[in-house]
């Protein structure tokens, strides 16, 4: 890892006299996984939607890749590569799997098509699109309705839409969200092959995902940042055992 390509400096956020995020900061480094944790509540939310220009901070700077980007809409932030996969899945569930990708690198490639139907079969977009299905282990699937695919494939669908545009960070939003155990194993393998080839900040629930992915941790508790370190460091926190994991995570 080189320097950070991160800088949250002081950012703060109020919603009717509730302050949702208060004086954060933290840096993420090139080429890291950087997970957000916290009990609900704690601003996480509030913290990535500032990140990817849904909201604007009412104090405080972003620095992405060594821009100030705190004033910069959200689609310009895309266009700077910083990238986002939301909590909720977005994709097209009546498009096939290939499809969906080909939308996404013809949106990032600059071309002018005018019409849907020739950009499914040019190769400029159809070709990434299947390769990085390959990448993500979906390369069987590219004929298959969106809406077809398991819970877990649908997220996985959903990143390789946010990878098309080849970012520079990757904001990951729960991708585990709403998996049970075998689905969330396959998520934590497949993050497992972007480490290292991609800046990921993580927003997730689940521990053990978290603790098996991350380099390093920051913990939020109503907002404010109360550690950061690598898991280990984060286990042994007692402030952290106190306000969140509790006794039986830390140990």
């Amino acid at each position: 890892m080189s320097g950070p390509i991160l800088q949250i400096t002081d950012l703060e956020k109020h919603f009717d006299g509730v302050t949702a995020t208060d004086s954060v900061s933290l840096d993420v480094m090139a080429g890291e996984l950087h997970a957000v944790i916290g009990p609900n509540g704690a601003g996480k939310t509030t913290l990535i939607n500032q990140l990817s220009g849904v909201l604007m901070p009412d104090s405080g700077t972003v620095v992405f890749d060594g821009r100030d980007i705190t004033r910069i809409p959200g689609f310009r932030r895309t266009h700077l590569g910083l990238a986002r996969s939301f909590q909720i899945t977005s994709i097209f569930k009546n498009f096939t799997v290939r499809d969906n990708v080909t939308l996404a690198v013809q949106s990032h490639a600059g071309h002018s098509f005018r019409f849907w139907r020739p950009a499914q079969t040019d190769p400029r977009l159809v070709e990434p699109a299947q390769e990085l299905l390959e990448r993500i282990g979906l390369g069987d699937r590219g004929n298959v309705a969106a809406g077809n695919l398991a819970h877990g494939e649908q997220r996985q669908l959903e990143i390789a839409m946010a990878l098309a545009g080849e970012p520079k960070m990757l904001l990951l939003d729960e991708p585990m969200a709403g998996m049970g155990g075998e689905d969330s194993e396959r998520m934590v393998a497949f993050l497992q092959t972007l480490k290292g080839k991609h800046t990921l900040l993580l927003i997730e629930h689940d521990m053990d995902a978290v603790f098996a992915l991350a380099d390093r941790i920051t913990v939020l508790v109503y907002g404010r940042v109360i550690a950061t370190g690598t898991p280990a460091e984060i286990r042994g926190n007692d402030e952290v055992r106190q306000a969140y994991l509790g006794e039986d995570q830390a140990a």
